[in-house]
């Protein structure tokens, strides 16, 4: 049974009793008054969930209360009724935000609808704000460090304009949470954001997915698809791990940038968008520009506005707060207990060099809220869960020195693990420690590493 509550709004005794009647029965708590100034004096106190308006009132009429009823409560639903209703007056309040009109002698089952429709309209635009609030907190950047901040400055001064993003960074650093702080910051907002994985769609599907196609244009079409070109119409389109394309495709994506339309596969038809094109790579697109697979011309067209996330071990300030904040978000998932992480837990976080970056540590924090069953997160439960892990007993303590030397010590011990893991390839090692290959070399020349 509903327990919204009502208001209702008449200078005519009848007709409050009569509604006050027939919406009891239907399961709401009703309360009525016989002006507009009673009303907005009952407002301001407790807002009720649905107010029925009369236009006509002593003192203050209708149209004045319901502007200022939406002024003080903009989500407000208001239904208005009257008894000398005219075309001008119920467009003037539609205008002002009224659900209906209803025009008296109130058909009292067309005033039952009309409230339940209201009321059901106003849920679902609360339940549409609670999702996108979740949503933004879900995708919400965390972090305080100077990197951070600075990218949250360059989000606000790009996200108003049309310019197109490229947003570099190792995987795993959050390069999607920035393109979506943009999309979300942008005049786009209330528009599609289409997020397209090139690097997860096969070869031969790639044009497709981003075109769409036509019946019959090739085995399997069965049907027409619209592309996530045409989804994202007005909206932001985010081109994540753009250099894994093939040359064809970013030739056709060239030329969508360039004239802003395109044909489906097998169309002859051009489709025009209004689409804001948002990149994402993570590797050297210079190296890859010099050694051939990927287009300069392409690069210059996205390389509008250059962002570039930095990877989770050049900014251990946003550790503790990162690690926190999934550990929140776990337990809330999984509505386990809020758990905490010890400040020898947290030391261990911040010691280990993440070559998986943010996602690395959202998945560790996910095991162990999943895998401690106490109220605190312990460095044993961390440092067990760790790749390699960092053993704390005292049988297998860590040499003494300072951090710095610990942490250098440890980071060299991971990149030749990893190295003979994968047979001394370089490219190989840099891809699985997610790190450009040029800063592989950096690290094994700083710590005397000789490729075998």
């Amino acid at each position: 049974m509903p327990k919204e509550d009502l208001l209702v709004v008449d200078d005519e005794r009848n007709i409050r009793t009569s509604l006050e009647g027939i919406l009891r029965d239907e399961g709401y708590r009703v309360s009525s008054v016989g002006s507009a100034e009673e009303a907005l004096d009952r407002i301001k106190q407790a807002p009720p969930d649905l107010v029925l308006l009369d236009i006509f009132l002593p003192g203050m009429d209708g149209i004045v209360a319901l502007e200022e009823m939406k002024r003080l409560q903009p989500d407000l639903p208001v239904v208005v009724i009257s008894g000398h209703g005219t075309i001008e007056t119920a467009v003037k309040a539609t205008k002002l935000g009224a659900y209906d009109f209803i025009e008296k002698p109130l058909s009292l089952d067309r005033v039952v609808l009309s409230v339940r429709h209201a009321l059901d309209q106003s849920r679902l635009e609360k339940e549409n704000v609670q999702l996108r609030q979740g949503l933004q907190k879900k995708y919400e950047i965390v972090g305080k460090s100077a990197a951070i901040k600075e990218i949250q400055q360059m989000i606000c001064s790009v996200a108003p304009t049309r310019g197109r993003v490229l947003i570099r960074g190792e995987s795993g650093t959050g390069k999607e949470l920035v393109a979506r702080a943009i999309h979300r910051q942008s005049t786009r907002q209330d528009r599609p954001f289409v997020e397209v994985n090139c690097a997860a769609i096969p070869e031969d599907l790639i044009e497709s997915e981003l075109f769409g196609h036509e019946k019959g244009s090739f085995t399997g079409a069965m049907a027409k698809r619209r592309g996530k070109f045409e989804l994202a119409d007005g909206g932001t389109i985010f081109l994540d791990e753009v250099a894994d394309m093939s040359m064809r495709t970013q030739a056709k994506v060239l030329r969508v940038l360039e004239e802003e339309r395109f044909e489906r596969v097998g169309g002859s038809e051009p489709i025009e968008v209004d689409v804001r094109v948002i990149a994402a790579s993570n590797k050297d697109l210079e190296q890859e520009i010099k050694a051939g697979r990927f287009r300069e011309d392409l690069y210059f067209r996205l390389n509008v506005f250059p962002i570039f996330v930095p990877p989770l071990r050049e900014r251990k300030e946003d550790i503790a707060e990162l690690a926190e904040h999934f550990v929140r978000e776990f337990c809330q998932e999984y509505g386990r207990r809020e758990k905490r992480i010890g400040k020898d837990a947290l030391e261990l976080l911040q010691e280990y060099p993440w070559p998986g970056n943010v996602r690395e540590l959202k998945n560790l924090i996910e095991r162990l809220v999943i895998m401690v069953p106490s109220e605190t997160i312990t460095a044993k439960a961390v440092s067990s869960l760790l790749h390699p892990p960092l053993f704390l007993e005292t049988g297998e303590a860590m040499e003494e020195g300072t951090l710095r030397a610990a942490r250098e010590r440890f980071e060299r011990d991971y990149i030749l693990s990893r190295l003979r893991q994968n047979n001394w390839n370089i490219s190989k090692t840099a891809e699985k420690l997610g790190i450009e290959r040029s800063n592989l070399h950096r690290k094994l020349k700083a710590y005397g590493i000789r490729p075998t």
